[in-house]
């Protein structure tokens, strides 16, 4: 990169940052991130995404890994960084895109799409006993094969029967059977047929393709009726749906839920919708991070509220994301690095098995945690780092990277790499909720990495 365009580089995130000084889509920053597939459990809503590189190849989509997010308030998330690779299926050569993972009988199975050393699509399993990993091939061969065997979604109904979805540019589903590696020979693989009334109609493509589904589904259930959602009508793709009274059809089309995204957008899309503390959600991605498009996409997400009569609103995608956490975020407790709602200029790295932490740390560089409640006050700020920074240090601030300064915490200057030690310092007595800004400054090379930080 030329210094001109570092400096472009650097006015464009610049920009970003004013422009979205009260935005939170989308929800991750550190990594490129498409494809999410949100799950609750015990208490937590998880996201798994696929992983847009930061480098693309042979300008087609990047993919390697699949990562995962998790939140209790919908504001702040986790990293538990890289979970499922690929390469963890000695039998597949490349191309993690987009998966689904849910839980059952006290295991998290894992459905990827990934192509076949010796060439063709297929659809993978991989489990786990926690929901953040280490995730391993379950079977040591694909679940499924064939052409367009992609994008799968996977979903138990209330008894207990699961389902599995999949497919470009046809529609697919198998019963599973209770072991979740295997599913119902009897029945087979079923093509759903894309019918007009099940998937309205092509306005591009109309000889290949015949209905306006195109690839991604999701099945959700709510009260008695099934909504199948789906990138639709072609590229650039918009968002739809149709519902059944069986999860395995016949499908009616019921309409558009998220047009193109013009501004920002890319030129895919893929929905996951969920119930969540009382709540629905409606996750998808976009392009909007600098540098960011159509094989750079990232993650968002907006509430949704049903229409009386039981559809799905016209969802309008926005930069603010979720309005409301539902809970406050306790600060007198360890609260890891990689949890933020916003940051610019970090990176994460490790895993959830070995440690996420954040990393790349330069001058200007910030992360913020939203919704932290300081009760009746907090006197002194902890965090836990590794390697050292000339002159470098941690703003502590409310509300805005240049908002209240609490006070500045300065890093160890004999600090090692790899070597975790904790530094201290009192700040101004704070009360009550805030947003706060942990605001990196310094100058020359940084080596500096971030595992945790605590006020008392």
């Amino acid at each position: 990169m030329s210094l001109f365009d570092h400096r472009l580089s650097m006015l464009a995130a610049c920009l970003f940052t004013f422009a979205t000084a009260s935005a939170f889509n989308p929800i991750v920053q550190t990594y490129y991130t498409a494809d999410p597939a949100p799950m609750v459990y015990n208490g937590r809503l998880y996201v798994y995404t696929s992983h847009d590189e930061d480098t693309t190849v042979r300008n087609f989509f990047s993919m390697n890994d699949w990562r995962c997010y998790s939140t209790d308030d919908m504001v702040n998330w986790t990293d538990h960084g890289s979970i499922l690779s690929y390469k963890d299926f000695e039998w597949s050569r490349g191309d993690a895109w987009a998966g689904q993972c849910i839980y059952r009988n006290g295991k998290f199975y894992y459905y990827v799409p990934v192509n076949e050393k010796k060439g063709g699509n297929a659809i993978g399993v991989a489990v786990a006993d926690n929901p953040t990993g280490p995730f391993k091939d379950a079977l040591g061969k694909p679940l499924l094969r064939g052409f367009g065997y992609i994008d799968p979604t996977v979903f138990i109904d209330d008894d207990n029967q699961a389902y599995l979805y999949w497919g470009n540019p046809n529609l697919w589903y198998v019963k599973l059977n209770n072991d979740m590696l295997s599913y119902d020979q009897t029945l087979g693989v079923v093509q759903e047929p894309l019918t007009k009334e099940g998937f309205y109609i092509r306005h591009k493509d109309t000889i290949k393709r015949p209905s306006s589904y195109e690839e991604g589904p999701w099945l959700y259930k709510r009260l008695d009726t099934y909504y199948l959602l789906y990138p639709a009508g072609g590229v650039p793709e918009h968002l739809a749906y149709s519902t059944a009274k069986s999860p395995t059809g016949p499908w009616t089309y019921g309409d558009t839920i998220m047009h193109v995204i013009k501004k920002g957008g890319a030129f895919t899309n893929h929905p996951g919708l969920i119930d969540f503390k009382g709540k629905t959600y409606l996750f998808y991605h976009n392009g909007a991070l600098p540098g960011g498009g159509g094989f750079k996409r990232s993650v968002c997400v907006e509430e949704v509220t049903f229409n009386p009569d039981g559809s799905l609103p016209l969802i309008t995608p926005t930069s603010e994301g979720v309005k409301d956490p539902l809970a406050n975020l306790n600060p007198y407790k360890r609260t890891e690095a990689e949890t933020m709602a916003w940051s610019q200029g970090l990176k994460t790295a490790g895993n959830a098995t070995k440690g996420v932490h954040v990393t790349r740390i330069d001058d200007g560089d910030f992360l913020c945690v939203r919704s932290v409640d300081f009760g009746k006050g907090a006197k002194q700020f902890k965090a836990s780092l590794s390697g050292t920074w000339a002159d470098g240090r941690i703003e502590i601030r409310l509300n805005s990277v240049d908002g209240t300064l609490l006070g500045t915490c300065a890093v160890d200057k004999d600090g090692k790499p790899a070597v975790w030690s904790t530094i201290s310092c009192r700040v101004e007595k704070v009360k009550g909720v805030h947003d706060l800004y942990l605001v990196f400054k310094g100058s020359g090379a940084s080596t500096l990495a971030f595992d945790w930080w605590q006020f008392k």
